[in-house]
């Protein structure tokens, strides 16, 4: 009797399947085997590329003379520590009476790699190889990506793009860190008292380097200017409300260069004139502009992993690490679906069955009441018409959302665990939640300027939330009252709409254009340009996600849409590296993130030496090149081909030009920001293998 092989990423993974086939399994050493089945399992990579010395002795010892290094097939082997695991699989996979393997690793481009460099190595033949393609690993999604299981061949593009992008990091890695290390990290090591120094470059890591240290650079050189606004207090019946004045066209200060901006003046002495020029108060003012609107704010779509990561960095203070280990654990506990994932909407197959996911939530206390309600007015039903549920804008998984099953799994989890799950139950059952509708107000009061002989207009705008909406299901049990709010709300869209009571919107909604209104007393407010600000860990994954805001051109700009910089899978390691390699310092408390001296000195080496690496729009257009060869538009030798020119191109250009006397002001210029240098690095066996490791930096 023939077998089946099912080959997951991890043992829970491996546990999970066998579970839904319900089959009589019984537990061997590396796998699980029913007369009908054999589950087994990876832990994580099984295979690896190997150091250059493979290839040539000779490569061991860096050297200018053996880079470039580009081989023209690569070679790989089993990482030591997993080879008992990988040997178990490479013989299940080979056994005479197994005649189909169903591929199970996780559903993207570095599962599909995993599985592929087992098959590679284990040399199979002459098995039907299918691929189970699932967004959560609840039973029943289980067992239909069995039953639709397609040929393996007819993920190859993905497959392409897995193995180019692994030969990218390798070979940027091997040959910029040599280049870059031989030439310049005797003086950076020197400079700063070390024992050792590697720079390691890699594709995405060096470009995130850059975009922290020039966001560094842009506060330290940012110069707070002063300006002076004048507010007014005008009175309405027995209330008092406050407004801003700005320049229009019939002010004196119209096209003044006094003024700092339409709102406020260079100078108090100015603003101090403008508040004279009423003379004595209170002055009679005329309300000339009124508008009074409804506005709608739409719950917000729905979490990717990105969004998830700055949340949880906001609400949590846990950076993306930690955040993508508890989606996988949420996914592995069934509770959610795939985390690895980009897209923040539905497909369209899944909503037509969104009701069970709800359906579940009903047992979740936290929010059993909202999904109740839902279901009772059948608010489900129409969601395929929504920007909720979009197609185009899926690749591999929909968004994150929670499977409504696996609840019993919630006692085991973590209290921020928790929290994380809550979150990504409450912006799921929004979206089934009518949105909730401003009643907004603004109005330009005219106050004659008799010393000036002009009119001077004062602004103000209030708002009333008048039906909460989606605000319901948003009100979450670990914020304390007075620090709660919606936390997709960025002050609305108007930062002069002020919060107003309904006593307050009652009486100014009774008010119409003419009416007097008497300014009863102005007075200068202070205030002064901010610089941007620091990145925290959630923004910074925010920021890769969305590469395409530092690139001007516009063409180039919308040919990475969707690419960013690396991957939802990568990104929080890329950063993780990053703070480990000493180049970025990760403030765990509050989560801002601050380049190290060392960090400023690889940004400035780069800089001289191979600056297109720190640009954005080259390392999310590498990333859109892996997306072009997922999708088939250009092919692996295409792709490769180019990837070649430019290595080869840059370690040439560090080799032919010896910056290293020219570099010392660069790195006179950014010690002057840091009190001491760190502390000297320990020769360990440890430290010889990290650094051996940075020679392949992503």
């Amino acid at each position: 009797m023939t077998k089946s092989v099912f080959i997951a990423e991890k043992p829970s993974v491996a546990r999970a399947f066998g579970a839904a086939l319900k089959y009589n399994f019984s537990n061997k050493d590396g796998y699980m085997e029913s007369e009908e089945a054999i589950v087994t399992w990876c832990v994580g990579h099984l295979v690896t590329m190997s150091y250059p010395e493979v290839y040539d002795e000779k490569m061991a010892k860096w050297s200018l003379n053996t880079i470039p290094f580009i081989p023209s097939q690569f070679k790989y082997e089993i990482i030591p520590q997993s080879s008992k695991q990988f040997n178990i699989v490479k013989g299940l996979l080979n056994r005479e009476d197994v005649d189909t393997i169903y591929i199970c690793t996780d559903s993207g481009r570095e599962g599909e790699y995993i599985y592929r460099l087992v098959d590679q190595e284990a040399h199979v033949t002459g098995k039907a190889k299918k691929r189970v393609w699932i967004d959560s690993q609840t039973e029943e999604e289980i067992l239909r990506g069995i039953r639709e299981a397609k040929d393996d061949s007819e993920y190859d593009n993905i497959g392409a793009a897995a193995y180019l992008r692994a030969k990218e990091d390798y070979l940027m890695g091997i040959n910029f860190s040599r280049a870059l290390t031989l030439r310049y990290g005797y003086s950076i090591k020197t400079f700063l008292g070390l024992d050792k120094c590697v720079v390691a470059v890699g594709r995405v890591m060096t470009c995130v380097l850059g975009i922290v240290v020039d966001r560094e650079r842009e506060i330290r050189n940012f110069v707070k200017t002063p300006f002076y606004r004048v507010m007014g207090d005008f009175s309405v019946n027995d209330k008092t409300i406050t407004a801003e004045w700005r320049v229009t066209e019939k002010s004196k200060y119209n096209g003044s260069f006094e003024l700092y901006s339409e709102k406020g003046f260079k100078e108090e002495k100015s603003a101090k004139a403008l508040i004279d020029s009423f003379g004595q108060l209170p002055a009679v003012g005329e309300l000339v502009n009124l508008e009074k609107k409804k506005e709608t704010k739409n719950p917000p779509l729905l979490y990717n992993l990105a969004e998830l990561q700055n949340d949880c960095s906001k609400f949590f203070k846990i950076d993306p690490n930690q955040t993508l280990a508890i989606a996988q654990e949420l996914y592995e506990k069934k509770l959610t679906t795939y985390p690895r994932t980009d897209a923040r909407v539905l497909s369209t197959a899944i909503s037509k069955e969104i009701d069970k996911n709800i359906r579940g939530l009903t047992s979740y206390e936290p929010a059993a009441i909202f999904a109740k309600s839902i279901l009772q007015h059948e608010s489900y039903k129409g969601i395929a018409k929504t920007r909720y549920v979009n197609d185009k804008a899926i690749t591999d998984h929909y968004a994150i959302i929670p499977t409504g099953q696996g609840l019993s799994s919630l006692n085991s989890l973590s209290p921020t665990a928790a929290k994380v799950y809550e979150i990504i139950v409450r912006r799921f059952l929004a979206v089934f939640y009518p949105a909730a509708q401003y009643s907004k107000i603004k109005m330009e009061i005219a106050v004659n300027s008799p010393a000036n002989q002009s009119v001077e207009s004062f602004f103000a705008g209030f708002k009333l939330l008048a039906s909460k909406g989606y605000l319901h299901v948003m009100d979450y049990s670990f914020f304390k009252k007075k620090e709660e709010k919606e936390p997709d709300e960025k002050n609305d869209n108007d930062a002069e709409d002020a919060a107003a009571d309904e006593g307050l919107f009652e009486v100014l909604s009774k008010l119409k254009k003419g009416d007097k209104l008497n300014l009863i007393n102005a007075a200068i407010k202070e205030g002064e340009t901010t610089p941007p600000k620091r990145y925290n860990s959630g923004t910074l994954i925010l920021t890769m996600e969305n590469a395409g805001q530092f690139i001007e051109d516009e063409e180039l700009r919308s040919q990475i849409k969707g690419s960013g910089i690396g991957t939802s899978a990568t990104r929080a390691g890329i950063l993780d590296k990053l703070v480990k390699n000493k180049y970025l310092e990760l403030n765990k408390k509050t989560q801002i993130i601050t380049p190290t001296q060392m960090g400023e000195m690889i940004y400035d080496t780069v800089f001289v030496s191979m600056k297109p690496m720190l640009n954005p729009s080259l390392t999310a257009s590498w990333e859109k090149g892996l997306t072009q060869v997922e999708q088939g538009e250009i092919s692996e030798d295409e792709y490769m081909k180019k990837l070649s020119d430019f290595i080869t191109r840059r370690t040439n250009y560090v080799k032919e030009n010896d910056m290293r006397s020219h570099m010392q002001r660069f790195y006179a210029a950014s010690a002057q920001y840091y009190k001491k240098a760190p502390a000297k690095v320990r020769k360990t066996s440890d430290n010889k293998k990290s650094i051996k490791k940075q020679g392949t930096a992503k």
